[in-house]
């Protein structure tokens, strides 16, 4: 079946779209606006797009055609936090993705706890095993679409420590949720194996 998106309705792109990118990491983005007020959301178009510095981008839709809570705060104080979602707060990522009003806070909404961040002012998630503190790089509007791609650089990791193995974080200790296709699938990590790059001849 071949399929042209551009005869499909906005809607019907998306839902695509979201059924063939599978799995999806999810960025748990805890952030706050001038005033202190916190918010935390999940998006699940996100990824690592640059290793040395680390940075991650993901992309923030609009809400009723305004900019939602956690791209107005970040556009406004330049910092924000990525929480990894695993098995263990996957209902409470849940919880915070929510239509809420800019001055509901998702951490009391879904009972988290904050956690002073070390150089940022957004806290982090307490339950959550990983943490990045991130300094917005740039907030890229997109070209005919109503989504920014928001890029940040890692400043800081906070990362448990009986998920390293060695020098490497085992993922099957973190036992991350990813996101599927449609609004209310998920799944965790299934079956692991290696591939070894070829070697240049």
């Amino acid at each position: 079946m071949i399929i042209d998106p551009a005869k499909l309705g906005p809607t019907a792109q998306y839902l695509l779209l979201t059924d063939v990118i599978v799995p999806r990491p999810i960025a748990w983005v805890s952030s706050q606006d001038k005033k202190g007020i916190l918010n935390l959301a999940p998006f699940s178009f996100f990824n690592a797009v640059s290793g040395s510095p680390p940075m991650i981008a993901f992309s923030v839709g609009q809400r009723a055609g305004k900019p939602k809570d956690t791209l107005a705060n970040i556009q406004a104080t330049g910092e924000f936090v990525v929480n990894m979602v695993e098995e263990a707060t996957a209902a409470k990522m849940n919880l915070t993705s929510g239509d809420y009003a800019p001055d509901r806070d998702e951490f009391q909404i879904a009972q988290l706890r904050p956690l002073p961040s070390h150089l940022v002012k957004p806290p982090r998630v307490a339950k959550a095993s990983i943490n990045m503190e991130c300094r917005l790089v740039n907030a890229l509007a997109l070209p005919k679409s109503d989504s920014t791609l928001v890029i940040g650089e890692v400043l800081l990791f906070h990362i448990r420590d009986e998920l390293f193995e060695g020098d490497r974080v085992d993922a099957t200790q973190l036992k991350p949720v990813a996101r599927l296709g449609r609004s209310h699938y998920y799944t965790t990590l299934g079956k692991i194996f290696q591939l070894d790059r070829p070697k240049n001849t």
